[in-house]
């Protein structure tokens, strides 16, 4: 049988693949999702203490001064850690098949795209996979931006408006477009800001 033969979908079925998930990854995503959706999105911005209090009871690593908006669509609690002031902002997806860290003071503005999950498209089965993104202490993703599996927005970093980013990005610098390019450094105005 040639190649060609096994990649016919009349010969083989091409996408049934093992399962990714265990049963109980399921229903505890599942329970998430309808806490999430009974006791957090329709609360007031403001509540973050609420909302910290729900993502901590599935697992989650939240800073006692993190923001998350109400909006926020959080795949699995359990994958995710958010920092001392860093906050996740209206209607940013966290896919967090893998684990998702904000350090200090990250923001994640609105529409943000935060993606640790892919498929391995060289696999008959297309099945996922998953790496971890790190968005280190005051980096910036902006509004629509997305980040990509396996990226790490280094400290300082800024990924503007609708960029996407499928690398690394360094610290102390400006990126923009698709794919991410840098266009220059971020040179912050107070001197006494930490680095």
């Amino acid at each position: 049988m040639s190649d060609r033969d096994i990649l016919d979908a009349s010969r083989v079925d091409t996408w049934r693949g093992g399962s990714s998930f265990t049963l109980a990854n399921l229903l505890h995503r599942t329970a998430f999702r309808i806490t999430w959706l009974l006791l957090a999105r329709w609360t007031l911005p403001k509540w973050h203490g609420w909302r910290r209090m729900i993502l901590r009871g599935f697992g989650a690593t939240i800073a006692p001064t993190a923001g998350i908006y109400p909006s926020a669509r959080i795949w699995s609690p359990a994958n995710l850690e958010v920092g001392d002031y860093a906050f996740i902002g209206p209607d940013v997806t966290v896919y967090s098949m893998g684990r998702i860290v904000l350090e200090p003071y990250a923001l994640v503005s609105q529409g943000a795209y935060i993606c640790a999950g892919t498929h391995d498209i060289e696999d008959v089965n297309f099945q996922l996979r998953s790496a971890p993104i790190r968005i280190e202490a005051r980096a910036w993703v902006a509004a629509q931006a997305f980040v990509g599996p396996g990226v790490t927005v280094g400290r300082g970093a800024v990924l503007g408006a609708r960029s996407c980013a499928f690398k690394n990005l360094e610290p102390w610098t400006v990126y923009v477009g698709n794919p991410a390019k840098a266009i220059k450094p971020r040179n912050v105005r107070f001197p006494d800001c930490p680095n």
